[in-house]
């Protein structure tokens, strides 16, 4: 396990790390995910392995430190992980990021363009989404205040998600679960979307193929961001059909041959 100081409070960001050739590829996870549990099948797969993969938790989730007083922003996981990728060396990483993480790894690429060469988002965040009470993702853990879920409101949420996800969202802070939750369906400014528009470099993004066309996709396709479904899975793609997603993958990360 590998460690990183990413605040001026000593807060600090770990990973598992694969060892192999460069570029490095970056894994992250999504809201009340962790990189391990969710990566470790795909990253050693053998049309993704061999390059060095650092398999790593955004603050206050998994095996990272959950402290109080950071705000859980998108730009500040962003400007967190831009410090471990510091630490760790890293610069001109290829991401490949679920979720939340999608959301995150966006926001990093436009604000710390050289620490990122390609994108692969997995059924990631793009735009702001509306509070939904009752839902088991982020639009209803932020219908509640952070006072509410500290109190017990958490207690619900973890009885709607169900043991799966439970199991690793257990690890994460609860102030950071909820503050992460809260940023997420506000989005940043400008969107996701603008800023993955604007991105030049490659980018991909792979979606369930029963959730039918994403939203925009001509624009995303204009732009060059090449838009995947995937069969036979739900949100978590890696989990539901890694083969599909490893082959899918590869591809995007320019590893035709292999793929």
């Amino acid at each position: 396990m590998r460690t990183a100081t990413v605040t001026a409070d000593g807060d600090q960001i770990r990973w598992v790390e694969l060892p192999g050739r460069e570029p490095s590829r970056v894994y992250v996870h999504g809201l009340g995910a962790t990189s391990p549990a969710y990566f470790t099948e795909v990253a050693v797969h053998p049309l993704l392995a061999g390059h060095r993969s650092l398999l790593i938790d955004l603050l206050g989730h998994g095996i990272s430190d959950r402290p109080t007083t950071f705000d859980y922003t998108l730009e500040s996981h962003a400007d967190a992980l831009a410090a471990a990728f510091g630490s760790a060396g890293v610069t001109g990483a290829e991401l490949i990021a679920h979720s939340m993480g999608g959301s995150v790894a966006i926001v990093l690429a436009a604000r710390h363009p050289h620490l990122v060469s390609r994108l692969v988002l997995i059924d990631a965040n793009l735009d702001p989404i509306p509070r939904t009470p009752g839902s088991s993702g982020s639009s209803g853990i932020a219908t509640y205040s952070e006072k509410e879920f500290l109190a017990g409101g958490w207690e619900e949420v973890r009885d709607r998600v169900g043991p799966h996800w439970w199991s690793t969202m257990r690890l994460a802070g609860r102030e950071a679960l909820h503050r992460s939750a809260t940023h997420l369906i506000r989005g940043t400014v400008p969107t996701m979307r603008e800023l993955l528009l604007d991105l030049k470099i490659p980018r991909t993004y792979l979606l369930p193929e029963a959730d039918g066309p994403l939203p925009g996709t001509d624009a995303l396709t204009e732009a060059g961001v090449s838009v995947v479904p995937i069969p036979d899975c739900g949100h978590n793609i890696m989990l539901d059909n890694p083969q599909a997603f490893v082959h899918a993958t590869a591809a995007a990360l320019g590893d035709h041959a292999r793929a």
